[in-house]
């Protein structure tokens, strides 16, 4: 780690903290100027936000010294959206929350969706088959949100999902994949799907019927301590926040894998072999977790374009790191995309390779300079989930399908909430003989 004093190193110029700026390209030229530890005024106020790029600060802000730390810039603009949900409470009620969804994503629940996965991945490919035979191209960004919606939805609301479109004439939750802005606008038109949501747990509630969905699992769930289940307005906080989180961040890391495959035909060619050496696609958790350089594949994507870009923390009092003195209610900044690209740790950072995951180079290296889904306590509650899905998404699609990069617009990214890319990816797909 570099060296600091309590003296501040970093830009002069202040961080546009609404991020409605590239400030992203801002962190990396101070990264490359300052370090792994450096400090930069933020543009409202001017005070001080503390940024760190080594595992060893990862380490103590998101796990050894994680009590000491609450979300910080931006949640307000994330809670409009989520309301309470699980990304953004704290205290007592995130950690009952937390416990009370937890089993929602235990392997035997995982494996029920899988059913789900299959079945939005198989339609997708019926429509690349049909794209390929005429020579068509596809817009990879709006696939992968598509299909990951389909996904999320399915999984949560199984066989009244597909109720839900024929009861509105249409996907009421399509609006995440037709609008890519991410403002106020956007969030009152989401939280007005609550009705939705709401009018669903009514109807189940007044029938029988069993279900094994998502939903029914956290309508099921009760407090450790008072035998009680969520409020309705908990409720549908953690619906909306598993629908946002379940559907943005895979389809941006999905959108990246398939242009990085698109770039590198020797990887590609891999991939394809491992997963052509299956009879059929993967269709149990042991089937996936055989495809060992597949995982490794989405593993290094997840590496260069992690969909959480940034993770904001605000001390609670005050503390040392990285040779600074933060002082209670500091702003910290840790940016997983900073941190998969210190060269002290990741030999020609800016290369897409794979092997960077296999088990010898894995065992090698400092696990907290890895941290897609966060780290501690905080870390994403869908991480298996989210990594079984896009392992049989590429298994499923890539054993029949080539993509060709069409560049009809320039590559850049869009850095808000998940890391993006500001425009559409278009691809041409190949039936592969």
């Amino acid at each position: 780690m570099n060296s600091a004093s309590n003296a501040l190193r970093g830009p002069s110029q202040p961080l546009d903290i609404t991020f409605n700026h590239d400030a992203l390209s801002q962190l990396i030229a101070a990264f490359a100027q300052f370090g792994d530890a450096f400090c930069i005024s933020e543009s409202v106020t001017n005070a001080p936000i503390y940024v760190f790029s080594h595992p060893d600060c990862v380490r103590h802000v998101l796990v050894d010294n994680h009590q000491n730390y609450t979300k910080g810039i931006g949640i307000e603009r994330v809670g409009i959206l989520l309301g309470k949900g699980i990304m953004v409470s704290e205290g007592e009620l995130w950690r009952r929350q937390r416990r009370m969804i937890q089993p929602a994503f235990h392997r035997d629940v995982i494996a029920r969706m899988l059913g789900h996965i299959t079945a939005a991945n198989q339609q997708l490919l019926d429509t690349w088959i049909a794209c390929a035979s005429d020579n068509r191209e596809i817009c990879i960004t709006q696939d992968m949100s598509d299909v990951t919606l389909s996904i999320v939805l399915r999984s949560i609301f199984g066989e009244d999902s597909q109720a839900m479109t024929e009861a509105n004439g249409s996907n009421p939750f399509a609006l995440l994949t037709e609008e890519t802005e991410r403002n106020l606008t956007f969030a009152y038109k989401f939280r007005a799907l609550s009705k939705v949501i709401l009018d669903c747990v009514m109807r189940r509630r007044a029938d029988t019927h069993e279900r094994t969905d998502l939903l029914a699992m956290l309508m099921a769930a009760r407090d450790r301590k008072s035998g009680e289940p969520m409020p309705d307005k908990q409720l549908l906080d953690e619906v909306m926040t598993l629908i946002v989180a379940g559907h943005e961040t895979t389809a941006s890391a999905l959108n990246w894998m398939w242009y990085l495959l698109s770039q590198n035909s020797e990887v590609e060619q891999k991939l394809v072999a491992e997963i052509s050496a299956f009879a059929e696609i993967p269709s149990t958790i042991e089937e996936v977790n055989a495809l060992k350089y597949t995982r490794q594949v989405v593993e290094e994507t997840l590496r260069l374009y992690p969909p959480g870009w940034l993770l904001t923390r605000r001390s609670i009092n005050a503390d040392r790191i990285g040779g600074y003195d933060i002082a209670a209610n500091a702003d910290v900044f840790i940016s997983p995309y900073l941190v998969h690209r210190n060269p002290s740790f990741w030999p020609e950072p800016e290369q897409f390779n794979p092997d960077r995951f296999s088990e010898t180079a894995r065992a090698g290296r400092n696990r907290f300079c890895y941290l897609p889904f966060a780290l501690g306590p905080r870390a994403c509650i869908g991480e298996s989930f989210a990594m079984i899905e896009m392992i049989m998404h590429v298994a499923t699609l890539a054993r029949h399908i080539r993509l060709r990069y069409v560049p009809k617009y320039p590559l850049e990214l869009e850095c808000q909430v998940n890391l993006r890319s500001k425009h559409g990816i278009y691809m041409l797909p190949e039936l592969r003989q």
